[in-house]
């Protein structure tokens, strides 16, 4: 079958020369994808909107129609989500020490009402609910922060965060009922006096309040049904007839959407009576949701491996227009008086008793690249840090009558239920960098589209999927070979061609580039980059570096992607690297540099470093301003100017420092020696640590039940790991009788630490009782076909339980000396 090509492209099967040699193609082989992108912006609205405020310094925030700017430029924020009441407070520094480390610049979290007033007219802010002291630590560490105050917040909580007394009185929740408003009045009162001067009029970190969640769209069951009864959602009787399970397009229309409003603006003046008062109040808007009209942001959601819906492709790896047009249509809002900034795009999901999808690390780049080129000025993870339901009273918290873990809330986010910082938390980070860096060039920039990108299917995994957003002066590119449930292949001789400027600017300069299977990237035209001007590139920038007097210009190179920077002019460059050339193309000058390899080179006081992806991974930039690479975990340290090293497992590693000015590093753990120089040619250091050997026993005390001992706690550790390989259904772990953890098996083992443990583990055993997995399980159908079980014939069920590894886990705080 052959490919369907975008309408706006020059002939598609053209044969294309090769500077180099004069090599020719094939016609048939060149699909040329071409784009026009001299256009100018549509005007700006300011002032329509009632949101924004100041600092006492001056600064402010404030939102236009199509972004938000401080003090009158535009910015991209960053958001990810983690739950204080589901991390432990003694964890939150670290915790948000390590989403610092992945390049979110605002945290968002949710306040659930029915863990702070369990008891009707009892607050509770001790211990792990201490608001005020997690805002508090998020501003320590440079942080904006969003409070989701509910009352309704959903977040797979028991009764979606409605407290269960109120099940039994007299009036709906969620409703315009006197008594409802009353109580709701109240919680938000306790919650302005927890969090007094830190909201942003104050000198605060509080640049958001959202208002509510999902209202008219979604609710939670009570947890009073039984099993086979109908579920009861947490819902006024008015609105049962628009409310879905989960997050869902289409559906009935609102004939309720102006008292839906009203009711958000009540809220809204009923924050603000209690000092909830914030330059930004956002709303869920997908899916007919209501909003503060005029006074709150839509924000958006993208989830493509749900848990409520079939498995299929999804269509959040296409790109549109996702202002105009957002994703779970229909809206409710003139979608043209509001800047698209997602709340919700899945860093994971959730996964329940009966489904248990898995979402690849890989995924998520291009989820995020495909969303910020169709026009999106915010960027939002929902989780970016997992967590673990709380226990108060003897009860459970999380949402039971939905089927999920009672304790388990891992998300399988970019950073896991105990800390684990996975694959997306380093390829996200690469694009986070990117926004810190150019996302004021990028917010005012449109999407530009081809043609018939509208006409495009999710199952269509042929045709190459690319967008481009510009001012009329300069554009970034878009492109992406993803899709959700789809079998992928690689995107081979490509060619794109983009006229701006009345000139026709082509990637690459000359011949093709694939798009290999799960590649995303982000490519440059007509850049500013420092003195120089970059007509176009085959690498992603990263960041800049500004250290001594100098920039550094960073970028990434992609696989499939020939490695080339053309700058405008006649430009002389230093100190070429690694292969790299120089060649003059017509007026201007072409560098290339060799595929997967680090080159580097210069002019004056601008220095040029491309990274190839895989060392992109590793790299973290501390606060010094330099970027230091390792295969081990990196991120600020407790107190600034360090930066923390965590290693499970690994006793000797390497850290890479960029760039070099006469400098040392510290370690104060284990041996630090400096190396002359890495396989990549930067300054490094071995650090080495002594062997760490925790006393931890497993054995096992029956067929389904493994104890694990520690009774000499971590020991030289900072932390120990168990590797818990089974193939089952599930497994709980138990100490003295109390339920501590608990896992799904989705075909991977379960890693599990014990540092939170450490303390009960010294008086009682941790007992984990395992469950075997039936042969007609409905979630088997989301377990990956490689690692799904084996039944033997008229076997009905399967538990394999393979030894443990307990791995210990290894710290540094390295610093910086001259």
């Amino acid at each position: 079958m052959k490919p369907r090509l975008p309408s706006l492209v020059h002939p598609a099967f053209m044969a294309t020369i090769l500077s180099a040699g004069a090599v020719s193609l094939a016609a048939q082989d060149v699909r040329t994808l071409a784009l026009d992108l001299d256009l100018a912006p549509p005007a700006v609205r300011r002032g329509h909107l009632d949101l924004g405020g100041a600092a006492p310094d001056g600064t402010r925030i404030d939102a236009t129609n199509r972004w938000l700017e401080q003090d009158g430029q535009p910015f991209v924020p960053v958001v990810g989500e983690i739950h204080y009441s589901r991390v432990r407070p003694e964890q939150w520094d670290e915790a948000v020490r390590k989403i610092a480390a992945g390049g979110i610049d605002t945290i968002a979290t949710y306040v659930f009402w029915n863990m702070h007033e369990r008891t009707e007219g009892v607050f509770d802010w001790s211990d792990g609910l201490d608001l005020r002291r997690f805002v508090e630590t998020c501003r320590r560490h440079g942080f904006r922060v969003i409070v989701r105050v509910g009352p309704f917040c959903h977040g797979e909580v028991r009764n979606g965060g409605l407290p269960d007394w109120l099940y039994g009185k007299p009036f709906e929740v969620r409703s315009d009922d006197p008594g409802y408003l009353a109580l709701v009045d109240r919680l938000y009162g306790e919650i302005g006096r927890r969090l007094e001067g830190l909201f942003f009029k104050d000198g605060g970190p509080i640049v958001g309040v959202q208002l509510e969640n999902e209202y008219q769209h979604s609710a939670a069951p009570w947890e009073f049904g039984y099993p086979g009864s109908p579920r009861e959602f947490t819902v006024a009787d008015r609105d049962t007839g628009v409310t879905h399970v989960q997050i869902t397009p289409g559906g009935p229309a609102n004939p309720f959407v102006v008292e839906g409003r009203d009711h958000m603006a009540k809220l809204k003046s009923i924050a603000r009576r209690n000092g909830l008062e914030a330059p930004l109040y956002t709303a869920t808007g997908w899916g007919n949701a209501s909003i503060v009209e005029g006074g709150s942001i839509p924000v958006s959601a993208a989830y493509p491996y749900p848990f409520w819906a079939a498995r299929k492709p999804s269509p959040f790896y296409l790109y549109k227009d996702i202002r105009l047009h957002p994703d779970y249509p229909p809206a409710s809002y003139a979608t043209d008086d509001y800047p698209s900034i997602a709340a919700e795009l899945g860093g994971g999901i959730q996964i329940t008793y009966t489904r248990r999808p898995v979402v690849p690390p890989e995924s998520l780049a291009p989820l995020i690249v495909r969303t910020l080129g169709s026009g999106s000025n915010g960027i939002g993870y929902y989780m970016y840090h997992g967590g673990s339901n709380p226990v108060f009273d003897g009860m459970f918290f999380n949402e039971q009558a939905g089927g999920l873990a009672r304790i388990n809330y891992d998300y399988q986010a970019p950073i896991g239920e105990f800390g684990q910082q996975r694959l997306h938390h380093r390829s996200l980070r690469i694009l986070h960098h990117f926004l810190r860096e150019f996302g004021d060039r990028l917010a005012p920039m449109v999407p530009v589209l081809p043609a018939d990108a509208g006409e495009l299917r999710p199952e269509d995994v042929n045709t190459p999927r690319f967008a481009a957003r510009t001012d009329g002066r300069g554009a970034f590119v878009f492109a992406h070979n993803f899709q959700d449930h789809a079998e992928l292949r690689r995107l081979a001789h490509l060619r794109f061609e983009f006229t701006l400027g009345g000139r026709t600017l082509a990637l690459p300069v000359s011949g093709t580039l694939d798009l290999e299977p799960g590649t995303s990237a982000i490519l440059p035209l007509e850049l500013e980059v420092g003195a120089l001007r970059l007509r176009s590139a085959t690498v992603q920038p990263l960041t800049v570096l500004r250290l001594d007097g100098l920039e550094h210009h960073v970028f990434v190179s992609h696989d499939g992607l020939p490695p080339e920077l053309l700058f405008a002019g006649d430009v002389a460059f230093d100190a070429l690297e690694a292969d790299s050339v120089a060649t003059r193309h017509g007026d201007d000058t072409l560098v290339r540099g060799p595929a997967g390899r680090v080159f580097r080179f210069s002019r004056g006081d601008d220095r040029f470093l491309v990274l190839p992806y895989t060392l992109a991974l590793q790299a973290v930039r501390g606060d010094d301003g330099r970027l230091y690479f390792s295969s081990a975990d990196l991120f600020p340290a407790a107190s600034p100017g360090g930066i923390e090293l965590r290693s499970i497992g690994a006793r000797e590693l390497l850290v890479g420092v960029y760039p070099d000015s006469g400098f040392d590093l510290r370690s104060d753990a284990g041996e630090i020696e400096r190396i002359e120089h890495d396989r990549h040619g930067f300054p490094a250091w071995r650090v080495r640590f002594p062997e760490a050997r925790p006393k931890v026993d497993v054995h096992r005390v029956g067929p389904r039940r493994i104890a694990v001992s520690m009774r000499d706690g971590i020991g030289d550790a900072s932390d120990v790991w168990v590797r818990a390989p089974y193939v089952g259904d599930r497994v709980a772990a138990f100490i003295d009788g109390a339920l501590v953890a608990d896992h799904f098996w989705q075909g991977s083992p379960w890693e599990l630490s014990l540092r939170g443990f450490a303390d009960r583990l010294r008086k009682h055993d941790m007992m984990l009782l395992f469950h075997a997995a039936v042969r007609d399980g409905s979630w088997l159908q989301d377990v990956p076909s490689a690692a799904l079980p084996e039944f033997a014939p008229e076997q009905k069920s399967v538990l394999k339980i393979d030894p443990f590894e307990v791995v210990p886990e290894y710290r540094t705080t390295l610093r910086l000396v001259r």
